[in-house]
């Protein structure tokens, strides 16, 4: 039930950062990166309200290398050290800003978030990531204030959603009638990502190398363990090599009965649309992707972001959707690709939530006035347990998506490193969410499905807010980065 209250100010009084290393069961390579290991940032900050009130929200989010910035002669410190970078702009300029809502202190502040970014060389992908961590944790604080969850504080327009000049195509679009509209899904269905190194039969893996740690491990068991019907399959961008990963996925996705859905990421792999169009025909040419083909609902960018947005992309999307992510980065991406083409556009919270409602706006409004169906995907960048895949989880359940990416759950050992008693505390405030297997608190998918009533809870999808106690501060970002350590680049693969 909405609450009749008018959108809260707000003022930031301080914002602490943390992080926490984690090592994953299995490598995942997705890109020009074979991950095994890697860093979650998480955020405090402290509000006070127009009325007095003050308390501490919070937000966490993985620091991904070489998805935000793909540049090769950067590390995957020196990656890291960027987003630091983006937290570090945001935290200075929502402590400066004055009393204001929600949504006026990531409005007011993006201009001045993308030209410093643009400053110090960051890509705007980068330059969202740390207003994209505030903006979550402001909201938790305001849900937790005022006893509501994410989901009726979104429906109350309690972030004071509202036209503004940086979305200006909006018009003066009626968000809180909207907002009041929108219907948060109960259960949703967890897409698998088969990542370009994963196994897809047991005899891909060679011998020693199984985790054999209870869970599944290969394609065909995960399908069997979790009961799921929709996949992404990532494509490396060499079309027979393509071709022949994807044969080998069908033989064990064909085996599925009843709906099968499936999504093909490109992962910026491609240099021009053509080459997209020769995957496609070489997929529709193989008798033995039939069944795979009909099944794909969309193309996740499969072009690289430097001229994705450069040129028509009609030649594939006559074929199927084409959707982007990665040239997702400026608040403005989706209305330039629409135009070029394009039918739909990630949403990942790393990107930031308004940026999710102000896309689902856009597609609301062009799809009422008949020109083409416009739609949001749910995509994943490798959530953790706990805060950040509870928070995406709520984002995409309030956007009303059948079905999300996740893929944290396989590729990350339960809660990797967050202290025991935080992971059972999530298990007792969230049990439809996750399990105990082994000893370990996981994510919970049965039938395909992830069940998410418990997030209907005070706060921004989470009942539970992290232990801070052990965890270490986040360190200064090096400026500019220093040269040196790991570099993730196509060797990843003989890995």
């Amino acid at each position: 039930m909405a609450i009749a209250i008018p959108a809260p100010r707000v003022k930031v009084l301080g914002v602490e950062a943390f992080e926490q290393p984690f090592r994953l069961r299995m490598p995942f390579r997705f890109g020009v990166i074979t991950l095994t290991e890697g860093l979650q940032a998480i955020v405090r900050v402290r509000v006070r309200l127009d009325d007095g009130r003050e308390g501490f929200g919070y937000a966490a989010e993985m620091l991904a290398a070489k998805w935000f910035d793909k540049n090769p002669a950067l590390s995957d410190a020196q990656n890291q050290h960027q987003l630091r970078k983006s937290i570090e702009i945001a935290a200075e300029a929502y402590q400066a800003a004055p009393s204001c809502t929600a949504f006026d202190l990531f409005a007011d502040n993006y201009r001045h978030q993308m030209r410093a970014a643009r400053e110090l060389d960051l890509p705007a992908l980068v330059a969202s990531y740390g207003a994209a961590l505030l903006d979550r944790a402001v909201m938790d604080v305001i849900c937790r204030l005022v006893g509501a969850s994410f989901w009726t504080a979104m429906r109350s327009n309690l972030a004071g959603m509202a036209p503004h000049p940086i979305i200006a195509d909006l018009g003066q679009f009626d968000f809180t009638t909207f907002l009041a509209g929108l219907e948060p899904v109960r259960s949703i269905e967890a897409r698998h990502t088969v990542g370009l190194v994963d196994p897809i039969v047991a005899d891909d893996q060679a011998a020693g190398t199984r985790v054999d740690d209870g869970l599944p491990e290969t394609l065909d068991e995960v399908v069997a363990a979790y009961g799921q019907r929709c996949f992404k399959l990532k494509v490396s961008g060499d079309r027979q090599a393509d071709v022949e990963r994807l044969v080998k996925i069908a033989s064990v996705l064909d085996t599925i009965a009843g709906p099968l859905h499936v999504t093909l990421d490109g992962n910026e792999q491609y240099e021009d649309v053509e080459a997209v169009v020769d995957l496609w025909s070489a997929m529709e040419a193989e008798p033995a992707l039939q069944k795979l083909c009909a099944a794909t609902l969309f193309i996740e960018q499969p072009i690289k972001r430097q001229v994705a947005l450069a040129r028509s992309i009609a030649p594939l999307a006559r074929y199927r959707p084409v959707i982007i992510d990665e040239s997702d980065g400026e608040l403005d991406a989706f209305v330039r690709a629409r135009s070029l083409g394009y039918a739909g556009v990630s949403s990942k919270a790393c990107k930031g939530f308004y940026r999710s409602l102000v896309n689902l706006a856009r597609c609301r409004l062009w799809n009422a006035e008949g020109d083409g169906s416009y739609f949001l995907s749910g995509e994943d960048l490798t959530t953790q347990a706990g805060l950040a895949v509870q928070q995406d989880l709520a984002l995409v359940a309030l956007l009303g998506l059948a079905d999300v990416e996740r893929n944290g759950h396989h590729f990350i050992d339960g809660f990797a490193g967050r202290p025991d008693a935080e992971a059972q505390a999530f298990l007792r405030a969230h049990p439809d969410l996750y399990e105990e297997h082994n000893g370990r608190v996981r994510l919970s998918i049965h039938a395909g499905r992830l069940a998410l009533d418990s997030l209907d809870c005070k706060g921004f999808g989470s009942a539970v807010v992290p232990d801070l106690a052990s965890t270490s501060a986040m360190p200064p970002a090096e400026w500019p980065p220093a040269a040196g350590g790991r570099r993730s680049d196509q060797s990843d693969a003989r890995r």
